[in-house]
């Protein structure tokens, strides 16, 4: 009889269950054997904010599949609350040590997975270790923060880190009645993810629902009261109040078994591993927030620590592990976030990406609809689209606003995966019908206002670009061509702002000099675009619109009445 191959995965909450169940459907006499460090396997990590908030009422619902199901339905080994300490690759065993009786036990492994995870990252700052702060790893974390909440005595927290972890858990404090601070080191929310002005959007809707924020700062270390819990985060210009404070500055990979193992990491610190996920070591396979992928846009080597990667690659390597030959072509870095009424995504690269990795850039910044503007109830989204000036290749998108902004990110994560161009972009045949999307979707525009840049129709300044003529006092005419009863609702308060609506422009073309610069703007593009060209075609040579106009406009606005 064949001797059944023993399968030894370190790891239990993503990618190892999924290797373990895929192993076993490939194997089904494999004997397979899962070690976690923690009480239960399968833990939905990404639901601890909305269990938090209160939205997931069970800790439970969290654990997607009990260990004994593991054990009892597909017959693998489950090692709980059990550590593994050291692998020893000469002698295919892993040594680990019981938790709870602390004794210490060698597993033999023909094939080992590791799945170790990430560690979230904890500055070394005075008073870091007080009560009161936390990072949020386990589900034991997240039932201190909830019952922290729960306990009424929390009123004022502060979240360090403004990336998507820390603003789940913004929503969820604030949804708690806790009043809420963002110290964010860099200049806007989601820094590393998003360009300025999709940020700005969702730094302006964290404001309106009652999250101070506080950018370019960074914490110096914590102050406690009395009774030794933590009282105040220090930064280089404030003292905050706070009872409780969480830690969510990012997370590095937990590689500290596959150094000491002799396994080779590469210079993002995850684990190296080829397109099979096989480490530097023939026998031993690695997956999720551990290793380092490949991005498919630039090739270079980028960390991605999400569960979805992670479910990915488990499937691959519990392939692998049982003879197969599957591959993990990369990643795109693609991560959509709920901010309270705001749906904030974004794939492939932003513009300083693009630009970081060479790329000639050419961008699109597009308000619209998530379906018919006719259709009732529908919201607003706001969508960059980034692309190669020459090729036409799109890089990457970001969408945010309180409409569908999921269907859109994976709409162009199939795009890029496939390599398509903003041509095709501009004609993919999406579903349409009035309770569902405009005849054309606003990545269908975004697409072909990249399309007339490419061809020169289209000659358009960010706003960011324009708010440093306005503040620099440059001379130029900011022509706002929308009706009067627009303006008076909501205005860009400049000295060069002067309103002639779309409607009677062609009629007071007088009024216009032609030897400024005019830049047009609207509520949305569409109108400024218009005049853009109308101007051009009466003879005057230097004129361009605000892309995304008032709507993307990422600065305050007058909406004093007029």
């Amino acid at each position: 009889m064949t001797e059944r191959k023993k399968i030894v995965i370190i790891g239990g909450l993503a990618c190892g269950p999924k290797a373990a169940a895929r192993a076993r459907r490939c194997d089904p006499s494999a004997k397979i054997t899962i070690i976690e460090q923690e009480e239960n396997l399968s833990l939905a990590t990404c639901g601890f904010p909305y269990f938090i908030s209160g939205a997931i009422s069970r800790a439970n619902d969290l654990i997607q599949r009990k260990n004994d199901h593991f054990q009892d339905v597909m017959g693998i080994d489950v090692l709980s609350s059990t550590r593994a300490i050291s692998i020893d690759r000469s002698a295919h065993k892993v040594t680990c040590t019981d938790l709870k009786s602390g004794r210490q036990s060698d597993i033999v492994y023909d094939k080992l997975v590791l799945a170790t995870g990430s560690i979230p990252v904890v500055p070394n700052l005075p008073g870091v270790n007080l009560p009161g702060i936390f990072v949020l790893k386990n589900l034991d974390h997240a039932k201190a923060i909830h019952d922290s909440l729960i306990s009424g005595k929390v009123k004022n927290a502060v979240v360090i880190g403004a990336g998507p972890l820390g603003l789940e858990v913004a929503e969820a404090l604030v949804t708690r009645g806790v009043k809420t601070t963002v110290v964010e080191a860099l200049d806007w929310v989601m820094p590393t993810l998003l360009d300025f002005e999709i940020a700005a959007q969702v730094g302006k809707h964290l404001r309106t629902k009652g999250v101070d924020l506080l950018f370019g700062q960074r914490v110096t270390g914590f102050e406690n009261d009395a009774g030794g819990r933590v009282s105040k985060v220090i930064t280089r210009d404030s003292a905050i109040e706070a009872q409780l404070v969480l830690l969510a500055i990012g997370v590095k990979p937990n590689v500290t078994l596959a150094k000491e193992a002799g396994l080779k990491t590469g210079a993002t610190g995850g684990i190296e591993v080829d397109a099979h996920l096989r480490t530097s070591d023939a026998d031993i396979f690695a997956g999720g927030d551990c290793v380092e992928n490949t991005n498919l846009i630039t090739g270079h080597k980028v960390l991605t620590p999400l569960g979805s990667t992670a479910n990915k690659h488990g499937r691959v390597i519990g392939s692998n592990v049982t003879g197969g030959e599957e591959t993990f072509p990369g990643v795109l870095c693609t991560g959509i976030a709920k901010v309270f009424n705001f749906n904030v995504g974004r794939v492939g690269l932003n513009e300083s990406q693009a630009k970081a990795a060479g790329f000639d850039v050419v961008t699109s910044l597009i308000p619209g609809n998530e379906y018919a503007s006719y259709y009732p109830n529908g919201k607003e989204i706001l969508v960059k689209v980034v692309a190669d000036k020459r090729s036409g290749r799109l890089l990457g998108g970001q969408v945010a606003g309180p409409g569908d902004a999921a269907k859109r990110i994976d709409v162009l994560a199939t795009a890029l995966t496939f390599g398509a161009s903003v041509d095709d972009l501009a004609n993919i045949d999406l579903a349409y019908a009035p309770p569902y999307n405009s005849a054309l979707d606003p990545l269908h525009n975004a697409a072909n206002v990249i399309r007339n840049k490419q061809s020169g129709l289209a000659k358009a300044l960010s706003p960011m670009e324009v708010k440093e003529l306005i503040d620099k006092g440059e001379d130029f005419v900011f022509l706002d061509v929308r009706e009067s009863a627009e303006w008076k609702a909501r205005r860009i308060d400049a000295l060069q702002v002067k309103l002639l609506p779309a409607s009677v422009l062609r009629t007071q073309l007088g009024s216009l000099p032609k030897n400024k610069k005019i830049i047009t703007f609207c509520r949305t593009s569409i109108r400024a675009y218009k005049a853009q060209r109308t101007l051009e075609g009466e003879g005057f040579t230097d004129v361009s619109f605000v892309e995304g106009s008032i709507t993307a406009w990422p600065y305050d606005v007058d909406e004093s009445p007029k």
